[in-house]
């Protein structure tokens, strides 16, 4: 699944969800990436679609997101959670998704902590943060600040 092509590692997406719908067998990680996109209707029509999906820019200055994108850092997520790396974040997730009841919300927000830690990774051209991220995690966790 790990390449630099583009097209490539769009395909692996298109395929795990036509593989779904058809209701064929799917390796590990393709049943991850269906489960995924089950999870985001808003993503249904673009996966059914490959020649477009493959094909298509999604410009933040338009105000789009990357579906896979986003689906790539829900997986980056799952994998960080599974082994605790870093050391601590799959409690702090626990405790987030307890306290906010969805643990897909709580992936959304995890995820902001991971882009933006790599955000300023790239800006600074520098190794991402461990500890900075572990903390806007640990913020999170914490909940909403009190207000008065």
């Amino acid at each position: 699944m790990f390449t630099n092509d583009r097209t490539q590692m769009r395909r692996v997406f298109t395929e795990a969800w036509r593989k779904h719908r058809d209701n064929l067998p799917m390796e590990p990680m393709e049943q991850v990436i269906a489960h995924l996109i089950r999870q985001h209707p808003e993503y249904h029509k673009l996966m059914e679609n490959p020649d477009a999906a493959l094909a298509r820019d999604f410009l933040p200055e338009g105000g789009e997101s990357n579906p896979f994108l986003h689906l790539s850092m829900h997986i980056a997520l799952h994998e960080q959670v599974s082994t605790d790396r870093p050391a601590g974040i799959a409690g702090l997730y626990r405790r987030i998704t307890q306290r906010l009841g969805d643990p897909h919300e709580a992936e959304h927000q995890l995820m902001e902590c991971l882009a933006r830690m790599l955000w300023e990774a790239q800006r600074e051209n520098r190794m991402p943060d461990e500890q900075a991220y572990l903390e806007s995690i640990r913020a999170l966790a914490r909940g909403p600040a009190k207000t008065d």
